[in-house]
């Protein structure tokens, strides 16, 4: 049997596997993001803002509480079973929306792509910190997040672009299919458990008190402790407002008179820099710190929205908001995951980043709520204009924050001790 190691190098074969499953979990969210608001309008007669949406508010719920049960089940049945389940899960949504009569299946399709997306990208995002260990957490969490949003970004333009040629809704069935048998198959023949390398991390540390239950997990990250309070307010705003990226802006730049290629453009653009960018801000946080990463992307991210609403659907005011949301959320997203991690316990890292993944995705509930009631209440810039002043108002609170201790990647060349090389700043 081999040794179990910690360590990016010592766990390439896997690692890397993980990172391309979970280019193929973005993938499958991304087949949505251009055009599937526009199926609800063109294909199924929908004029209410509030109802198109329902599928991003079916899709954030199911994905926020699948996400606080993931780490439970991953406890009790292991990571690659959840992982499995997972993509077991996405098999029947390409069914659902390619006979679908009415928007309802769409809307049911999203809650079974919430449940894939909670336990596929959380089982990969948890296998690739337990294999990497503590030194290079930030680095292979932007791997990671990365992976995944270069899928949602390449998967999106594509969509987009077939869209002007064949029906969006095939487009979007046919690839769902192919996207989740591979992802399946995968998963079963080849991924790993990563539940050794756990203990090995564990033995590391100093394990007084007792783990966390699923209750005490939710109230620590939720509100006792600062850092994990703050994490977990930035993701859930974070993805209240990739919400109405995803949901709003192709209908508001449609009003607008954007082409659906302009539109497919500017939704690849986003995520592409999301995508790409957390290659950099990943690695870098684990040597300037997660607290300025975390507070100036959402600065970052408001400014692009306010870009979006002062260029009137205009193309290139909104591709210079594409890009600036892009690098804001690559600034944010591998950043909050590594900090949470930092602050817990590896026995109890899965339940607290579930809770904190809770948090963060029922952002897109609340984003589709507050996108599609805004938009039918008032206009679509009102809608984004909060959301803006919500983003910025969360990067404020993140710089007030009391940051505590956080792991330092050590210079290199520098022996790794078991606790990971930590120092403290």
């Amino acid at each position: 049997m081999t040794a179990v190691r910690l360590g990016l190098r010592a766990n390439a074969a896997q690692f890397s596997l993980l990172v391309g499953l979970n280019a193929l979990v973005g993938a499958m969210v991304g087949l949505e993001r251009s055009v599937l608001p526009l199926v609800g309008e063109h294909d199924f007669g929908l004029h209410s803002k509030t109802l198109i949406l329902s599928f991003v508010l079916a899709f954030g719920v199911a994905k926020a509480f699948t996400n606080l049960a993931a780490g439970s089940l991953a406890e009790r049945f292991g990571r690659k079973r959840v992982l499995v389940i997972g993509w077991l899960a996405a098999l029947p949504v390409p069914v659902l929306i390619g006979l679908a009569p009415d928007w309802g299946f769409i809307v049911a399709a999203n809650v079974l792509l919430g449940i894939n997306q909670g336990l596929a990208w959380s089982m990969t995002v948890i296998m690739k910190i337990d294999l990497a260990g503590p030194a290079r957490r930030g680095l292979a969490l932007g791997l990671n997040e990365a992976a995944g949003y270069l899928g949602v970004a390449t998967a999106a333009f594509t969509t987009g672009v077939l869209a002007a040629s064949y029906a969006p809704r095939t487009v979007v069935w046919v690839g769902a299919a192919i996207i989740a048998l591979v992802g399946t198959v995968l998963s079963v023949l080849f991924v790993r458990d990563t539940g050794a390398h756990v203990a090995l991390e564990q033995r590391g540390h100093n394990s007084g008190g007792s783990p966390h239950t699923l209750r005490t997990a939710f109230a620590t990250a939720s509100f006792r402790d600062p850092v994990l309070r703050a994490c977990s307010q930035a993701g859930l705003v974070n993805n209240l407002n990739d919400a109405l990226a995803w949901g709003l802006a192709p209908l508001f730049l449609a009003a607008r008179g954007a082409s659906v290629q302009d539109i497919a453009i500017v939704a690849a653009v986003y995520p592409v820099m999301w995508g790409a960018g957390q290659l950099v801000t990943g690695w870098l946080s684990d040597y300037t710190g997660r607290k300025p990463l975390i507070a100036s992307g959402m600065l970052v991210q408001a400014v692009a929205l306010i870009i979006l609403v002062a260029g009137n659907g205009a193309f290139p005011p909104s591709l210079l908001a594409a890009f600036l949301l892009g690098v804001g959320t690559a600034m944010v997203y591998p950043t909050l995951i590594a900090a949470v991690s930092d602050a817990c316990q590896p026995r109890d890292r899965a339940r607290i980043v579930g809770v904190y993944r809770f948090w963060r995705d029922f952002g897109f509930a609340l984003g589709a709520l507050i996108a599609g009631i805004g938009t039918d209440l008032a206009s679509p810039t009102a809608a984004i204009t909060l959301v803006a002043a919500l983003t910025a108002a969360s990067g404020l609170v993140v710089a007030a924050t009391t940051w505590q201790s956080r792991p330092v990647a050590p210079v290199i060349g520098t022996p790794v001790t078991p606790n990971g090389g930590h120092q403290w700043r």
